[in-house]
């Protein structure tokens, strides 16, 4: 299965981070890392599938930069944090939300206007695309208008997004729907921080949302290669109405499972290749990361 779109274009903006926080993947050298190293930059949140509700969503955004060669051929690390008194950890990603500015620090929850970003190397942001991780395969496929930043190189990754998409995927977003679903229900051991969904609603109506996103996206991209971003309709419409309560929990449930059952079934009967192109990226990590040391380090 190949990508016929057309082909993606160089988009300056904005590479600048919020600067270092006392978190281990939030040092000031890993900012400039990131900053310096930045070939694509963009929305990946409720934003960029259009399922966002004015005035409660933050901004959720994601990075891929290139490292100095000392931190790919060498042992070079970064301070875990900005104290310092950690051991250094090797980079793998700049990791900040500015809701950690408030009182309260790292315990606080993003909300309104508030930016979580994370900019991941290109080895680490590989390795999980090619794992078919859910949130890191969406930075292929945002349209231009929620692109924050993109280069020539990062165009030249956009441009080869099939390469990266395979059945493998199917693990990884039944896995997350399942995750999502038993936050949504309030499943034992299940993660939730969004009491006052459950108390209105009986259910948290966000995670159902998400978990009844997965099931669409995943469906679309072991079906087309490829995600639409925004969710197009009439999925959009119902995954909005999930969000805003309107839908009963039973009916979400029995959605999630439909869409959880398409989704196995294409773990085995999708067109996409078995495997990514793993060949295909280690050549492009390979190249670019020598072509950008040649002009940064020279």
């Amino acid at each position: 299965m190949t990508d016929n779109t057309a082909h993606a274009r160089a988009i300056v903006g904005d590479t600048s981070l919020p600067p270092g926080f006392d978190h281990p993947h939030a040092s000031e050298e890993a900012r400039r890392i990131a900053e310096a190293g930045m070939i694509l930059r963009v929305q990946v949140g409720s934003g960029v599938h259009g399922t966002s509700i004015a005035g409660q969503d933050d901004r959720d955004e994601m990075g891929i930069c290139l490292e100095p060669s000392a931190y790919v051929t060498g042992l070079a690390r970064v301070p875990s944090g900005i104290r310092g008194e950690a051991a250094p950890v090797q980079f793998e990603q700049y990791q900040r939300h500015t809701v950690w500015d408030q009182p309260g620090g790292l315990a606080n929850r993003s909300g309104a206007g508030d930016l979580d970003v994370v900019v991941y190397s290109a080895r680490k942001w590989a390795s999980l695309a090619l794992a078919g991780n859910p949130t890191v395969l969406l930075v292929l496929f945002v349209p231009d208008e929620e692109v924050v930043h993109r280069d020539e190189v990062g165009a030249e990754l956009v441009d080869n997004a099939h390469r990266f998409v395979s059945k493998l995927a199917a693990e990884r977003f039944i896995g997350y729907l399942r995750s999502q679903r038993a936050a949504m229900t309030g499943e034992v051991g299940a993660h939730t921080n969004r009491p006052e969904l459950v108390a209105i609603h009986g259910y948290d109506t966000k995670y159902a949302m998400h978990a009844l996103r997965l099931g669409v996206q995943g469906v679309e991209l072991l079906t087309t290669g490829r995600i639409t971003l925004p969710v197009p309709e009439p999925d959009l419409s119902r995954l909005r109405a999930v969000r805003r309560g309107e839908v009963e929990l039973a009916e979400v449930v029995a959605a999630v499972e439909e869409a959880e059952a398409r989704l196995v079934e294409l773990s085995t009967s999708s067109a996409v290749p078995d495997q990514p192109d793993r060949a295909w990226v280690d050549a492009w990590l390979h190249r670019t990361h020598v072509a950008y040391w040649a002009r940064t380090e020279s």
